[in-house]
This record gives structure tokens, C-alpha cells and sequence, in this order.
């Protein structure tokens, strides 16, 4: 007898290709390894909301889908839309500093086989031309749907939103929409806008927008929340593009704020203005910020 996936959590893979469901099933006779396969032409139905989850920190040796049963073992499948985290080395990458890359082509593939996205950070304020000629075989390599871009320059945006099209492209956190006229003004560039944590909190512009279904909203929150400055992201851009002498600032030795730790949003309360996407992190050790 077939046992229903969520018997099973994440260990039951829920692979969603061409509008049927996939499951991977463990054999409980086999210590829990996946034995069998059995396909149902079953139709899923559209989750209410999902999520993009972090992949921050993810060593590139370790599978995807183990890392997502270690780390987001609370949501099923089908409720992740994508992740985001590096790929190959990129000067067009900000937010965080890149190390090493994240998502090895594998787990790329695995996931876009199952119909979730890779979401790539190119989120640095410094981009040239010549900065985005250099990442033209990068951009072929991943343009397929689902996978998305995350920008900050308007300029790239407009350049990936013509030359590679099958991309969708987000407005990053980093460019701090927090107000009507912001958002008006982003809409008419990226396909998505990503709102800055603090925005969770201020209902009037939230019920204010027209199309929640193009905003992401974060599900939890660390020291960006409560940030006045936010000079870390400034620094990492100019660190990731190599830039002599750039040092990583942050601001919390000069700037006061409200030290919160992680925070989870109640999420039913959004959901029912109409947002439906949401942007997951992984708390750092010692849970003050999050990744």
C-alpha cells in the first residue's frame, strides 16, 4: 500500500514535474532508506503561500535535499519555491561575502527537477557593463524557469530582463522599499519586490498595495530588522567585486539599536492581505542574526 507523503515529512520528496506528484518513499524495513518510486497522476494543488528558503553556508558537498531536511525539515516540499545561495564565483554578488559557492550543479539540477527554483544574489550596487559581459556565461548557465535573479542595480536588471528573459528578476531587500512611492517605482522594473523585514509592521503600506502577489515578505527577521545604517551591504559589494583596501563594516559600534535576536513573523495575518511568498532564513550560532 502507497503510504500518504505526509506520514513521512521531508523524507517523502514530493517531486512536482508536468502537474503530477512524485514520491519518494523510505522502505522503513531499510533503515529509512529511499527504495521505492511511485508515480500517481494526482494534480497538486497551488499552496496558499511558500517560501524561499537559505541556503547560506551550504557546503557545496553536502546533497540538497539533505541539507533541506536538516535545516527546513518543517516544511513540506511543495511550499518551498526556491533557494537562494552561490554558485560560481560572480563580482556581481552582494549581500553577503562570497567564500565559496553553495549549490553544486547537482543539487541545481536536482532541485529544478523537482521543480524548485535556484534564486542567484546579484545584489551588487557596483555593476559596469563590463561587470555583466564577465557574467554572461554564468547567466546562460542557470536562465531556465524557475530560476530567478535577486538585483539591486537597475541597470542589470534591465540588462537580464533582455538578454535573458526566462528569468525572473527581484528587486533585493537591499534597495529598502519601504514606502508606496518606492514600490511604484520598482514595479515598473523588476517582476518581484522583496520588502525590507520592518515593513512586516507597518499594515497601512502593507494593505496599501495593489499586487501582493508580487511582493516577498520575510518570514523571520534578524539584525537587519532593527539596523538604521545598514552599511554591511555597501562594504560586501565592494569586497565581492575585489576592490583594494575594501573592508567589511557594520554599523552596530557606532549606531545604537535594539538588539532582538531572531524573530519569526506571524505569517496568517499577511497571508490574509494576499501576500503569498516569503523569504526564510537560518539563524547564526548563538541565534542574533540570521543567514
Amino acid at each position: 500500500m502507497v503510504r500518504p507523503a505526509e506520514d513521512w515529512s521531508l523524507a517523502a520528496l514530493i517531486l512536482r514535474a508536468n502537474g503530477n506528484a512524485v514520491h519518494w518513499y523510505p522502505d522503513p524495513t531499510q533503515d529509512g532508506e529511499l527504495q521505492h518510486l511511485y508515480t500517481e497522476a494526482e494534480n497538486l494543488q497551488r499552496p496558499d503561500f511558500t517560501f524561499t528558503v537559505s541556503a547560506r553556508r551550504k557546503p557545496p558537498n553536502i546533497p540538497v535535499f539533505r541539507f533541506l531536511r536538516r535545516h527546513f525539515g518543517h516544511l513540506p516540499l511543495d511550499r518551498i519555491e526556491s533557494l537562494f545561495g552561490f554558485v560560481e564565483k560572480s563580482s556581481l554578488y552582494g549581500g553577503r561575502i562570497f567564500s565559496q559557492r553553495e549549490l553544486s550543479d547537482r543539487d541545481v539540477g536536482q532541485l529544478n527537477n523537482a521543480g524548485i527554483g535556484v534564486r542567484l544574489p546579484l545584489s551588487n550596487h557596483f555593476v559596469t557593463r563590463e561587470d555583466y559581459e564577465m557574467s554572461r556565461d554564468l547567466l546562460e548557465k542557470y536562465h531556465r524557469k524557475p530560476n530567478s535573479v535577486i538585483v539591486t542595480n537597475d541597470d542589470l536588471a534591465h540588462w537580464i530582463g533582455t538578454d535573458f528573459p526566462d528569468y525572473r528578476i527581484d528587486a533585493s531587500v537591499i534597495k529598502n522599499i519601504d514606502n508606496a512611492r518606492k514600490l511604484d517605482k520598482a514595479l515598473k522594473i523588476y517582476d518581484e519586490v522583496v520588502l525590507p523585514m520592518a515593513s512586516n509592521e507597518d499594515t497601512q503600506f502593507l494593505q496599501s498595495i495593489e499586487e501582493p502577489e508580487r511582493i516577498t515578505l520575510f518570514a523571520n527577521a534578524g539584525c537587519a530588522f532593527t539596523c538604521p545604517a545598514k552599511t554591511c551591504y555597501v562594504s560586501v559589494s565592494k569586497l565581492n567585486k575585489g576592490v583594494p583596501e575594501a573592508q567589511f563594516q557594520c554599523s552596530q559600534s557606532i549606531k545604537e539599536r535594539e538588539q532582538l535576536g531572531m524573530l519569526d513573523f506571524a505569517l496568517e495575518p499577511l497571508v490574509d492581505m494576499g501576500f503569498r511568498s516569503f523569504k526564510l532564513l537560518r539563524s547564526r550560532p548563538g541565534g542574533k542574526t540570521g543567514f
